[in-house]
């Protein structure tokens, strides 16, 4: 029988429409399954100090430099604090972290004793559980070590790493007491391969254990935060390197990097890469002070809400359904990954709360343009900030807020607010009604740099 012609180009029109999403289908997806889920999170990793993000001969990350190749890389990714704590907290709520309480890193004995993420916050994992995953994580928690509050009792089937904000990647052998003791789910445990490939090995071994059903590997590494250690296996990639703590942190960036290199490789060796979706970030900008870690061109860095405190690296890859080499310079924040993954695994986002983040998925498909997020802001003790566009107002307490225009000036060098006041009136205004939605912080905590930290950071 011979169709009307109207009736065969109805067809072709349905057809043309659809192939777009069609295509972007993973051709070696087990039908019906879920995605897996590969969370990567690099430890005061600056803005410059991979392969994919500037053009330093002394960087060498091929295999994170891999995720950009294959997905997107945000080139305006940010972290919602400037440093670990805090941010991890958003990441992991998909909440402005102020919401709850949790500002600052804590100080002293007395604010640890209260410091973790409250049980009343929604988590990740839980709701990645609850949708069927294996969950695991492997790493750096700093998230609080008190009564309910540690990884396996927040959601994660498997935890091993430590609960603190950071630790020394050698001399681990015996099993440590007190509250930063590397530990397998509440119980210390000796560790005596360097931290870092140990980390590794725990996230591969998770994969392999759990490839038959979909899961979430949540791979904190903390490094290369201080101290600044890395075996002659890496360090001797890096013979022309003169100042010893830039050649430390090469190093330790280079362990991390051969670590995402394996979860790669495993990832292939079961056929899982084209159903999985990987994250790389850092948590935020690096202390090139403290680390030998670089920023460049931002100014600023960890603890301040200059760029180069809160603008980090940023990529995303799940082959068949996120284009593959796209650089994408809208503004986003990492605590838009929590109702990401939460779509991409057809897992339920709390609805009793404010959700801050936005689902990614949608205007990565298809060609679509549209702006992400009007307005982003932060709120870090007597540092605030917001950006708005390509407008970004910073100011520390009582000063009078400084304006600039990324566009033109993305290290922050000219303020502008006198060619612009409205502008200038207009996001402050924003950013008060924002603040008043907040909490108090839990805790005072501790401003990077010192007592004379919220006074104005120098370009660097």
């Amino acid at each position: 029988m011979r169709l009307p012609f109207y009736v065969l180009v109805s067809l072709a029109v349905l057809f043309v429409s659809a192939w777009p999403a069609a295509a972007l289908q993973p051709a070696s997806a087990p039908v019906g399954r879920k995605p897996n889920v590969v969370l990567i999170v690099a430890d005061d990793l600056g803005y410059a100090d991979l392969g994919c993000q500037s053009q330093s001969k002394d960087v060498r990350t091929p295999h994170i430099d891999s995720i950009a190749k294959a997905g997107v890389r945000f080139t305006s990714g940010y972290v919602s604090g400037p440093v670990c704590s805090p941010t991890r907290a958003a990441l992991l709520t998909g909440r402005y972290q102020q919401r709850f309480g949790f500002e600052q890193n804590p100080r002293g004995q007395a604010e640890e004793n209260v410091f973790g993420l409250p049980l009343d916050q929604v988590t990740l994992p839980q709701q990645l559980k609850k949708a069927g995953y294996a969950t695991g994580m492997f790493g750096k928690w700093h998230l609080g070590h008190g009564k309910g509050m540690l990884p396996h009792e927040r959601g994660f089937d498997e935890f091993f790493g430590f609960a603190g904000g950071a630790h020394g990647y050698f001399k681990n052998a015996e099993p440590q007491t007190g509250n930063n003791a590397i530990q397998r789910n509440g119980t210390p445990v000796g560790e005596s391969e360097y931290l870092t490939d140990a980390f590794t090995r725990e996230a591969v071994s998770f994969v392999e254990r759990n490839k038959d059903k979909p899961f979430f590997a949540y791979v904190p590494y903390n490094a290369p935060h201080s101290p600044m250690q890395a075996p002659e296996k890496y360090l001797s990639r890096f013979p022309d390197e003169k100042d010893p703590k830039r050649r430390a942190f090469l190093a330790m960036l280079s362990a991390v990097d051969d670590g995402v290199g394996q979860l790669l490789a495993k990832l292939r060796e079961h056929k899982l890469e084209e159903n999985t979706l990987i994250v790389f970030i850092s948590d935020n900008g690096g202390p090139t002070l403290g680390n030998g870690s670089l920023n460049t061109p931002l100014r600023g860095r960890k603890g301040e809400t200059l760029e180069g405190g809160v603008r980090v690296p940023f990529m995303m890859q799940w082959k068949g359904r996120l284009p593959a080499g796209r650089v994408d310079d809208r503004v986003v924040i990492q605590f838009d990954l929590f109702p990401t993954i939460l779509a991409a695994a057809r897992a339920e986002i709390p609805r009793d709360r404010v959700i801050d983040g936005k689902d990614l998925l949608p205007y990565l498909a298809h060609g679509n343009a549209d702006v992400i997020h009007d307005s982003i802001f932060w709120r870090f003790g007597p540092r605030r900030g917001m950006r708005a566009g390509n407008w970004k107002l910073q100011w520390n307490g009582d000063e009078t807020p400084r304006l600039y225009d990324l566009a033109k000036d993305i290290a922050e060098s000219t303020d502008v607010t006198a060619g612009n006041p409205q502008v200038a009136e207009r996001m402050l205004a924003d950013w008060r009604k924002w603040d008043a939605e907040l909490m108090p912080p839990r805790w005072p905590g501790r401003l990077e740099g010192g007592p004379k930290a919220a006074q104005a950071e120098p370009a660097e």
